[in-house]
């Protein structure tokens, strides 16, 4: 199949601007879309500084950024999506927002062969394929927070996804540097079907009071090596994203361990979101 050239990527939070930038990085004319012209300067501004970031650190130069920059458009509206080749939707993390996107993306894209990717970390993705009439042009693709670093998305085609996206899917992911991996479609697919349940543990341990969250990361960074611990996961992934998920896979499959304990859902009520909003289990510059 011939490479990727033309790709669209709805939603530019921290997720939708890291694939962005991956792809803009990689060659790739990359058009983003956001909901209004604020969230789309939001995240131009975001996609603007992690590149600048780039070049400080000295991870690419100063041309590679110039480029990846050209290589970025910008819009609000759905419909300026018509001649894209694949496209990745990775708004919240909501059923209803993402069928509506597909739904409306289907509609718009010219080329009956483009390809609607979703980012969701936890929804079945059959139950969004269904609402477009290209069903098996419909995959799960799952990147990694931050995107930029994270070497792993999870391929997941749904029960009528067809052979051919799932390998269009694979070719692009690896066009973007990345190692993938192929999970069933089924709540939580591979990495959050083992992570999730961990992530919860580590709040109810906090909700009981057996341990602080200082205690508990720097247990598991310096007693099993971990380069991260649980709770400061937690803040990085937003705290609000990993109880949408934790419910979709209760939700699925109905086992305590999948539950949101009452503390995440009041710190998620409280706003104290984690990174995002500067608090979570931890404290934050803003």
């Amino acid at each position: 199949m011939d490479p990727v050239t033309r790709l669209g990527v709805v939603g530019c939070g921290l997720m939708g601007s890291g694939i962005a930038e991956v792809a803009a990085r990689s060659g790739i004319d990359v058009r983003v879309a956001e909901a209004t012209p604020d969230a789309l300067e939001a995240g131009r501004r975001r996609l603007t500084a992690s590149l600048d970031r780039g070049v400080r650190r000295g991870k690419l130069g100063e041309e590679q950024r110039d480029q990846a920059l050209a290589r970025l458009s910008f819009t609000h509206d759905l419909s300026d999506m018509a001649d894209r080749q694949f496209l990745i939707e990775a708004v919240a993390e909501n059923r209803d927002i993402k069928a509506d996107v597909l739904r409306t993306l289907d509609k718009a894209v010219e080329d009956p062969a483009a390809v609607l990717a979703t980012n969701t970390s936890s929804i079945p993705v059959v139950d969004l394929a269904v609402v477009t009439e290209r069903p098996a042009r419909v995959i799960g693709m799952h990147f990694f927070n931050p995107v930029p670093v994270q070497q792993l998305v999870e391929l997941i085609p749904a029960l009528i996804t067809s052979a051919d996206t799932v390998q269009r899917t694979r070719d692009l992911a690896e066009q973007l540097g990345k190692r993938a991996i192929q999970a069933p479609d089924r709540s939580g697919f591979v990495v959050n079907a083992l992570l999730v349940p961990y992530l919860l543990s580590a709040v109810r341990m906090v909700e009981s009071g057996s341990a602080q969250p200082e205690d508990i990361d720097r247990g598991m960074e310096l007693g099993c090596a971990h380069p991260m611990g649980p709770l400061r996961l937690l803040d990085l992934i937003g705290l609000d994203t990993a109880q949408a998920v934790a419910e979709s896979m209760y939700e699925e499959f109905k086992e305590p361990l999948y539950a949101p304990p009452a503390l995440l859902r009041r710190m998620v009520a409280a706003g104290h979101l984690g990174r995002k909003s500067g608090r979570g289990f931890h404290t934050y510059d803003t």
